[in-house]
């Protein structure tokens, strides 16, 4: 979902009233994907400690907002004042529900790790793995479209 704004101030340069720079959350994504790799490739206790970092950040985009994390951070410090602007912006909501459901799988897979039910870890951190390597690859947003069909669905249902 991307809607077209003008940019902000220079102190929010990756976001708009309307919507955030779209290749942040695919730099984040692509970020998770290495440590969420290292997860999957760790030995104990290095793969609990990798998700419980993974799981904090994706707590932070979930409660204050993509905006808001260090993967957020480094694209809007290090790689956006590189970039021309984007040609469309996109609404935040979507991403922040996809950090949501991200924060659901990383938290499945700590407490299993943690458990001792590792294949169960790991299925919960595979599954995780290939939504943002599908983000990072392609800009496929599995959370994102999943937030769209809850919306488009409920929006149906209060309508009727």
């Amino acid at each position: 979902m991307t809607t077209t704004a003008t940019p902000r101030s220079a102190a929010g340069a990756s976001r708009t009233d309307a919507g955030i720079d779209p290749r942040g959350p695919q730099l984040a994504a692509a970020l998770t994907s290495v440590v969420l790799l290292a997860v999957l490739l760790l030995p104990s206790p290095y793969d609990v400690v990798l998700l419980a970092a993974q799981a904090a950040a994706f707590a932070s985009g979930a409660v204050r907002g993509v905006q808001a994390t260090p993967h957020a951070w480094l694209f809007r410090t290090l790689v956006r004042p590189r970039l021309a602007s984007p040609s469309e912006w996109e609404a935040p909501e979507p991403p922040r529900f996809a950090q949501a459901v991200g924060l659901g799988f990383a938290l499945v897979g700590l407490l299993a790790l943690l458990a001792g039910a590792t294949v169960v870890g790991q299925v919960a951190v595979g599954l995780a793995l290939v939504a943002a390597l599908l983000n990072a690859a392609f800009g496929l947003c599995l959370g994102c479209e999943a937030y769209l069909l809850i919306r488009r669905a409920t929006a149906r249902r209060i309508a009727s």
